[in-house]
């Protein structure tokens, strides 16, 4: 069976799952190559000694990098500093002081990040690694703990989709520009969830600095793995990491291995099956600006700039675009000039090393004459902390990742985001504007579903003791896509010590229909769309509907934070989109009626021996629940699988529990 790369790397990190060559949509446990935390490395100790381990499994995989918060000084927030720093040195963990660097530098620039390697963080732009050939991923900090104590998570194989990058950038257009007219050209969830895989004859025209930008914001565009496949450019970018390890002392990564994935790169099969297509001609590609408050509105810097849109603020900061190419493309534009009197500049280098080097090629004063306000090497105003937030009424442009409201400051600000360039150009105008003059280009819409993705069969399941091999219960239907955690478990509760199960599910769904809970009863089967437990990481959305009684749900998509809080939680969830479709297509008139919850006067019928659901006479088949989602769901959650594995016998599960 052929696979693409992502499959082909989790196989090689598989620690637990089907005995067969893995395809989409089956549950595995992976053993990563690292994992990396950052200042929430104190939320995951917590969960960590609350399950009751008491040793890392494999100190080599951790790696702690302080970089959200390091500009606040506050004892509370410095002891908590410490307290990471001793916990390091106690098991032997690498560790990065703040000041060094965002984690996610660290990681590529240290050589942890390797091509064919699996690699995750408890934070959401991991999908950076992709850049260098490997799977980069996110997990959650009750994933990181498990892989603390003992070396595994467990992961569902995504869907594949295959961007084939044509032609060549023009001058003056940026990584930043491919990633913002991706995620503005393709802004209905069509990479929702899924691993994509760049691809083409463009991808060798794209420096890797070019590349970690797409990677990165790859984030914003919905996917969970963004992968670029290793040519002459990921050699020669890896041959300087092993000189400047070597240089300290390190030997991270080899000479040999460097020659091994020059000469063997990891690869998709040639006839490897897809999901869909996505091709875009680089050369089509022109400057454009996300925003405002989202990235799936985009602009090009042609019509923007009529608008001669006032700012006050400029960003050059950044896990996404603060690398040593970034910087050196803003000193071009500012050289000579100033920033506009009104307008702040503030400038933040991805790591010391960055800074260091900038420096020496003498960039970084180049910026600092021009008028900008140095910050160290953290995420600072990207996360909304330190100085230099956006204000009550301002607007901003930046190179950061982000734009959504009230993340970089106050929610009645605005907030743009753009190549380094254009917010270079845009600090000396003191409006939205770019250095180079571009005509306004239509840009191609090519997206290429493949139905079925070729892959869906059905096959014998091993139940084990305790799951069930069936489930059979009310439908109820949910038919709005988006439904969010704030719908399922609202902000009045979340907070809420003294909520019990009871409680819990008398006031679920309370923000989507208040008369769901009295409508409901336990053992119904919930069916909603696409994308649902969106928003919000509370654990509550999935402990409500347990609390409730509810025996599964079945969606078109989850969120992929909510799907792992409902197996970190012991919740079963499915994933069906074409069962979904057609339970649509059997309610269309009391969906047309605005209907916000539909009980069907009939039963479906989840067989998991045969992954099928049976409901009006019609079969489904969805992917199937082996060992690694029964074992979570029959252990009540990863914690207490996780405590099992370990021989603890009770832990503390409502010191670990995550709200928000």
């Amino acid at each position: 069976m052929t696979q693409t790369i992502v499959e082909k790397i989790a196989q090689a990190h598989m620690a637990e799952g089907p005995k067969r060559p893995l395809r989409a949509g089956d549950f595995v446990s992976i053993r990563p190559s690292h994992v990396m935390t950052h200042d929430n490395t104190s939320a995951v100790m917590s969960k960590f000694k609350a399950i009751g381990a008491k040793k890392i499994c494999d100190p080599k995989q951790l790696v702690f990098a302080l970089d959200h918060d390091i500009q606040n000084r506050d004892e509370a927030n410095l002891k908590k500093y410490r307290s990471i720093e001793a916990f390091a040195k106690e098991h032997g963990v690498d560790f990065y002081p703040a000041g060094t660097g965002i984690g996610h530098q660290i990681m590529v620039e240290r050589g942890y990040v390797v091509p064919g390697s699996f690699v995750v963080a408890s934070d959401s732009h991991s999908n950076m690694y992709g850049a260098l050939g490997a799977i980069g991923t996110p997990i959650v900090r009750t994933d990181a703990a498990a892989v603390w104590a003992t070396g595994e998570f467990w992961w569902q194989i995504p869907r594949s989709i295959q961007v084939v990058l044509e032609g060549k950038l023009r001058q003056g257009v940026s990584g930043k520009d491919v990633i913002i007219t991706l995620c503005g050209l393709y802004n209905h969830d069509e990479a929702l969830n899924a691993a994509v895989e760049f691809s083409g004859p463009g991808v060798a025209s794209l420096s890797m600095d070019a590349r970690f930008s797409i990677s990165n914001m790859s984030t914003e565009w919905g996917p969970l793995v963004g992968w670029f496949p290793v040519d002459e450019v990921t050699i020669e970018y890896l041959r300087g990491v092993r000189q400047r390890l070597t240089e300290q002392g390190i030997e991270r990564v080899e000479e040999k291995d460097i020659e091994t994935w020059a000469a063997n790169a990891p690869r998709p099969d040639p006839d490897a099956s897809y999901a869909a297509r996505i091709a875009l001609d680089l050369g089509e590609v022109t400057p454009h600006v996300s925003g405002p408050d989202t990235v799936q509105v985009m602009q090009s810097l042609a019509a923007i700039e009529k608008k001669k849109v006032a700012i006050q603020k400029a960003y050059l900061i950044s896990c996404v675009n603060s690398r040593v190419e970034d910087l050196e493309a803003a000193a071009r534009v500012l050289r000579g000039k100033k920033v506009a009197s009104g307008v702040k500049f503030y400038l933040g280098a991805a790591s010391a090393w960055v800074q260091q080097e900038a420096e020496r090629r003498g960039i970084w004063q180049t910026l600092l004459d021009a008028g900008a306000n140095p910050l160290p090497p953290g995420c600072g105003p990207c996360i909304g902390l330190g100085v230099g937030l956006l204000e009550k009424g301002e607007v901003g442009i930046s190179a950061t990742n982000r734009n959504f409201k009230g993340r970089m400051g106050s929610r009645d600000a605005q907030c743009y985001l753009a190549s380094p360039e254009v917010v270079a150009a845009s600090a000396i105008a003191g409006y939205i504007a770019g250095p180079h003059g571009f005509a306004d280009l239509a840009l191609t819409r090519r997206f290429t579903e493949f139905a079925g993705n070729g892959k869906e069969s059905s096959e014998k399941v091993e139940i084990l003791p305790g799951f069930p091999e069936r489930v059979k219960g009310r439908l109820v239907l949910l038919p709005q896509d988006n439904l969010n955690t704030d719908a399922i478990y609202g902000k009045d509760y979340t907070y809420r010590d003294d909520m019990t199960p009871e409680m819990m599910a008398g006031v679920m769904m309370e923000n989507y229909d208040p008369q769901f809970a009295a409508r409901t009863r336990g053992g119904d089967v919930m069916v909603s769309g696409f994308n649902f437990g969106t928003g919000s990481s509370r654990e509550q959305a999935v402990t409500c509907l347990k609390a409730k009684g509810i025996s599964l749900v079945i969606a078109a998509s989850f969120s992929q934070t909510y799907l792992r809080n409902a197996y970190n939680n012991g919740f079963l969830c499915v994933e069906v989109p074409e069962f979904v479709k057609r339970v649509r297509e059997q309610f269309a008139k009391e969906i047309a009626a605005k209907e916000k919850t539909i009980v069907a006067g009939e039963d479906v019928d989840i067989d998991f021996t045969s992954s099928t659901i049976t409901w009006r006479g019609e079969s489904f088949i969805f992917p199937p629940l082996g060992s690694v989602p029964q074992s979570l769901v029959i252990a009540g959650g990863a914690e207490n699988l996780v405590a099992k594995k370990l021989g603890v016998v009770q832990f503390d599960r409502d010191a670990s529990q995550t709200r928000d």
